[in-house]
């Protein structure tokens, strides 16, 4: 067959030569390498209609957008995870599915509910004139600023209310009646009056004495339990804008001439704690009434500068300041620029202690009393020197920060087989510790770094003993490791290990015997049924309250068979121990204030369970699915 196909070649080229243009004439060029183009490759199928991986990235972008608008603040990396993206891509599948259940149930929205929901959409409640009508310009407008016109927008939002009939009157007809909520309920918060032996593994534990055949036994069976972990002991240098500060040196007329230019920057601003008593006269006040206003302010100042100490209580009777009356026309420390140009103005030119004349502002008629003041020092060039100092190192630092950075991972690179070079050059700190290939728990700095722990474990930094490039471990910090010793992963010996087997094969025989010994007492209890063993608890049990038992106990419990009383069930609790039980009673839940509200909430959420079981039917109907490994496809995807 092959030798036919290579004695013919030619004549199959003049073949299949027309019918190559003529499929480039239905499809043109473009057409044919699209069939090549990854963003057109199908990652769902609904109803036998593809959803490409252009449709998924673009409405995961979309979403992205979104969520930056309602989450401002939002760390943009937690929406471009593939899990995140997978529940895009879930979405769509949904979406699709309804819209295929819209168009075949021939599911539609009257005019009357589209303008029902227009009437009621609360992000257009700015566009409503006082009628309540939407005002259509407006309208218009913010639809526009969107790339959308009021058709565009009414088909989409008639689209939606569809798929949420077509889910909405399943789970609206699926809601649980008020009894059948109450049943569920009484499943739920049931109580159950029981008899109980606890036999704890803890307690058992002294009688267990293993041998060193029970140690090496269990340690062959577990080996894995005693892998250590691959290992490196490193020594590291960082370095960091804080270390090049250290290095430099600043001259006596720089931080001279620095005190001079910024001598506000140490200067104390002034403070001053005034009383006042305002007498009302604000603008548009009849002339009549502000003359009686003026009358009554000369009044109180004659009152305070007779007696200056009744100030305050003056302030408490006689000021229309509300804000500051009730507590004698206090104002606490205030600096220039808090109060009304007068009142301020007047404030500062006075003396602690001194009680001003009238003072006219917009607001009315003013009494002042300066208390106190404060600030309005200069700290001396002495004082303001270290700060000074730490300041211009910072900023001579950050300005050699590139050119040392570069001159340091040169360095590192080029002297690779020790790290002296950089620590004399720098003066850096030379660190040590263990490290594994991930961060340990609560590690900080440097070895928080997964990229710094990556170029430790590289072939060349634990195999030649060199030094790992220089990794950016934080701002302005860089940090460079070589490897002293390297430890594989590897199955610690039983000698090294000893303790922690012993100590497992000790719990795990005391479980043993815990169980053995429950089940005796759970024999004697079926034998006895009507005697209470010693130790025996009497409880009321249930989820709301499970009497210190673990949440296994406490299940097991509720789902021992209550037909006929008094009825038996054993827990093992594993490594715990074992709970031998009796059930002797069976009462309803307790009432509670918010019945109602439960009850509610478990009807809705029945009505939300139909609905997803509807949505699932519909898409095995419509033979929904995902044709990608969603996690794998929106890595890659993102790698795109």
């Amino acid at each position: 067959m092959l030798d036919f196909f290579r004695t013919h070649a030619r004549k199959f080229q003049w073949v299949l030569f027309p019918l190559l243009l003529l499929g480039l004439g239905f499809v043109g060029i473009q057409g044919f390498s699209s069939f090549w183009d990854p963003s057109n490759a199908s990652v769902a199928k609904v109803d036998g209609q593809s959803i490409s991986q252009a449709e998924w990235d673009n409405a995961h972008q979309r979403q992205v957008e979104r969520m930056r608008q309602q989450m401002p603040n939002l760390d943009a990396k937690l929406l471009d995870t593939p899990e995140a993206k997978a529940e895009t891509l879930t979405q769509l599948v949904r979406q699709r599915t309804l819209l295929t259940a819209v168009v075949r149930q021939h599911v539609s929205v009257s005019d009357e509910r589209l303008v029902r929901e227009l009437s009621s959409n609360q992000e257009l409640a700015s566009l409503r004139g006082p009628d309540g009508r939407l005002d259509a310009q407006k309208y218009k407008d913010l639809l526009q600023a969107q790339g959308m016109s009021p058709e565009m927008y009414e088909a989409q939002l008639r689209q939606e209310l569809a798929m949420r009939q077509v889910l909405g009157g399943v789970a609206g007809s699926a809601l649980a009646a008020s009894s059948v909520a109450g049943q569920a309920l009484d499943a739920l918060f049931q109580r159950r009056e029981v008899a109980l032996l606890r036999v704890l593994a803890k307690d058992q534990a002294a009688a267990v004495s293993p041998s060193d055949a029970d140690l090496q036994a269990y340690h062959k069976a577990n080996e894995a339990q005693f892998r250590a972990p691959e290992q490196a002991s490193i020594e590291y240098v960082v370095l960091s804008l804080d270390a090049l500060k250290a290095g430099v040196t600043v001259a006596e007329t720089e931080l001279k001439g620095y005190y001079e230019q910024n001598a506000a920057r140490f200067t104390v601003a002034e403070e001053r704690r005034a009383r006042h008593i305002l007498v009302k006269a604000e603008k548009g006040m009849a002339a009549d009434a502000k003359t009686k206003a003026r009358a009554r302010a000369d009044a109180l100042l004659a009152e305070v500068r007779k007696a200056p100490a009744s100030f305050a209580d003056v302030a408490r009777k006689s000021s229309e300041d509300a804000g500051s009356a009730a507590s004698g026309g206090d104002l606490d420390f205030f600096g220039r620029g808090m109060m009304t140009k007068p009142f301020e103005d007047a404030t500062f030119a006075m003396k602690p202690g001194e009680i001003s004349g009238v003072v006219e502002s917009e607001f009315g008629y003013h009494i002042i009393l300066l208390e106190s003041v404060r600030g309005g020092s200069k700290k001396s060039f002495e004082q303001a020197r270290p700060e000074i100092e730490d300041e211009l190192r910072k900023q001579q630092a950050a300005k050699r920060w590139a050119e040392t950075a570069e001159a340091f991972t040169n360095t590192v690179y080029e002297q690779p087989d020790s790290l002296q070079a950089v620590v004399d050059k720098y003066k850096l700190e030379k660190k040590t510790a263990t490290v594994q290939r991930t961060p340990a728990p609560g590690a900080q700095g440097p070895l928080a770094s997964p990229k710094l722990l990556e170029a430790v474990f590289s072939d060349d930094v634990v195999k030649n003993k060199r030094n790992s490039s220089a990794v950016d471990v934080g701002p302005n910090q860089l940090a460079a490791a070589r490897v002293l010793t390297h430890q594989p992963a590897r199955t610690q010996a039983l000698a090294e290990v000893k303790d922690a087997v012993r100590a497992k094969v000790v719990a795990a025989k005391a479980a043993e015997i815990a169980r053995r010994d429950g089940e005796k007492l759970l024999a004697q209890m079926r034998q006895q049924p009507q005697a209470d063993l010693p130790g025996v608890e009497k409880l009321t049990v249930s989820r709301v309250a499970p009497q210190n038992l673990p949440r296994q106990a406490v299940e097991d419990i509720l789902r021992a068979d209550a037909t006929k009383l008094p009825s038996f069930v054993g827990v093992n609790l594993g490594d715990e121990g074992y709970v031998a039980v009796r059930v002797d009673k069976v009462l309803p839940r307790e009432a509670r204030p918010d019945d109602a509200q439960q009850q509610a909430a478990v009807s809705r959420a029945w009505g939300q369970a139909e609905a997803s079981a509807y949505l699932a039917a519909l898409k095995t109907r419509y033979k929904a699915e995902v044709k990608v490994a969603v996690a794998s496809a929106a890595a890659s995807s993102a790698a795109r």
